[in-house]
């Protein structure tokens, strides 16, 4: 009996080792593009009639009345007394609150922060039916015999397309900033739909892809046929599902963060062991560094951080009726990850470091897109809309990326991603630089060094015209 079940066994050990090997000798996938989402998220049903494809002109602006609501609730405001010694501890400290919103009603100047936010040409369109606002600036000069190169560059939450404005004459004008002029950017900052002055969508289920295939259709509408994109936080995943629908346009893909939500057992077994044998998992000495010790800088910093998105993807439009209400209240919201996700060291300081990367002005204009734009509960749900299915459920996570891939990691961003792990998903990847400082929100804090880091990559991508290989 013995012997039968042993060979019982045997036979079990050898159809399951034979099932595995026919699974990995078929399962190599055809490369696989992504379905583009043919989606109409206007109100009510969608009419008969074509869509207006009319690209309008947009200025930002605002009235004497949405002011003088803003003032009267600045005025009114409400703080509670933080904990002593608790700095950004606890969230932000109302002690540094309330110097911004001093700031806010006597030295800010909306109306300048307007005209800035109109120096660049700004535009409208209908899409799927919803307004997409956009941002397009040529260059001011082209070198003879010299084209501009299309850029499509994506924000996340809770930023905006203003993030950009420090980075476009970077890479619309380089020559005149010190920069090498080899190559010249035609650049389009679009926002996201539900985001600043996008209309937001009126249906359930706009997601990274519906956003993808909305921006695939602006490049095609504006005559882009092949473009490079470039994004991080939401950016990063629409720019990547981008090149998921559209790999024959995307000619390179640009990325200053890139986050792997396919886990493999590799992956888990370089969390335990990685720290001690780094050159068995592709490791380099910069991504021990920033990853281990990994309980601490990798799950326990997820969990001390993620509250708001785990709000945000599960019951937005709640705590966004407070946000919507309050100024102040928004203002606390955004600018607590303004300082978090800068650097995490900045939770020890009263201020939160706020003011050693940015200034207040800038911080207090991206404020002001949320609230003139009444957008942040639209913005929240973008959360729920990718989040709902769980994390690793869709099509796009499963499909990898084949595009020209340049990724720029910057060593305080929330969470590192090595390039052993980016390249599972990301399977060209062309440029891979530790940078030397910044954090999360990249182009506003460190807008040379990302321009930097974007010419460069195109530059290789263009000497060996890589996206005709792919």
């Amino acid at each position: 009996e013995f012997c039968s079940l042993a060979g019982i066994m045997l036979l079990e050990v050898f159809l399951v080792l034979g099932t595995v090997i026919i699974y990995f000798l078929f399962s190599k996938k055809k490369e696989e593009t992504l379905p583009f989402k043919e989606g109409w998220w206007g109100k009510g049903q969608k009419p008969d009639i074509a869509e207006d494809t009319t690209i309008r002109p947009f200025k930002v602006e605002t009235t004497e009345e949405e002011l003088s609501d803003l003032f009267r609730r600045l005025d009114q405001a409400r703080f509670t007394e933080p904990l002593e010694n608790s700095c950004f501890h606890y969230g932000i400290n109302s002690v540094y609150l309330r110097k911004v919103v001093s700031y806010w009603k006597n030295q800010f100047n909306w109306k300048k922060q307007v005209e800035i936010l109109n120096k660049y040409p700004q535009f409208k369109t209908k899409i799927q039916g919803i307004d997409i606002h956009f941002v397009h600036v040529k260059p001011p000069r082209l070198p003879e015999g010299q084209s501009a190169k299309p850029l499509l560059m994506v924000h996340g939450w809770p930023g905006s397309f203003y993030e950009f404005y420090k980075i476009i004459p970077l890479l619309t004008d380089p020559a005149s900033h010190g920069l090498s002029d080899e190559h010249i950017f035609e650049v389009i900052c679009p926002s996201i739909p539900g985001y600043g002055f996008s209309e937001a969508p009126h249906k359930k289920d706009f997601n990274s892809v519906s956003a993808a295939s909305v921006f695939y259709e602006l490049m095609l509408r504006l005559g882009f046929n092949e473009f490079y994109a470039q994004g991080g936080d939401w950016g990063w995943l629409i720019c990547t599902n981008l090149a998921q629908i559209a790999p024959s346009h995307v000619k390179g893909l640009h990325l200053n963060l890139a986050s792997v939500t396919k886990v493999g057992f590799t992956q888990v077994l370089s969390v335990l062991l990685g720290r001690r044998l780094p050159g068995l998992f592709g490791f380099q000495e910069e991504d021990v560094r920033r990853m281990f010790p990994f309980l601490e800088k990798g799950l326990y910093r997820i969990l001390l951080e993620s509250g708001y998105a785990h709000i945000q993807a599960t019951k937005p439009d709640t705590v966004g009726c407070g946000l919507n209400d309050s100024p102040v209240g928004l203002a606390a919201y955004i600018l607590e990850k303004f300082s978090s996700w800068t650097d995490l060291e900045f939770q020890n300081l009263e201020d939160g470091g706020l003011e050693r990367k940015f200034n207040l002005d800038d911080l207090l204009t991206n404020i002001m897109i949320y609230w003139v734009s009444g957008c942040i509960v639209s913005s929240m749900r973008f959360y729920k809309e990718n989040l709902k299915k769980g994390i690793g459920t869709q099509k796009h996570e499963k499909l990898t990326v084949q595009v020209p891939t340049g990724i720029a990691s910057f060593p305080n961003e929330i969470m590192h991603t090595p390039q052993a792990w980016a390249q599972k998903k990301y399977t060209n990847i062309v440029s891979f630089h530790f940078m030397p400082r910044g954090g999360h929100f990249a182009a506003l804090e460190e807008p040379e060094l990302l321009a930097k880091d974007i010419l460069q990559f195109v530059g290789k991508v263009e000497k060996e015209q890589l996206w005709k290989k792919k």
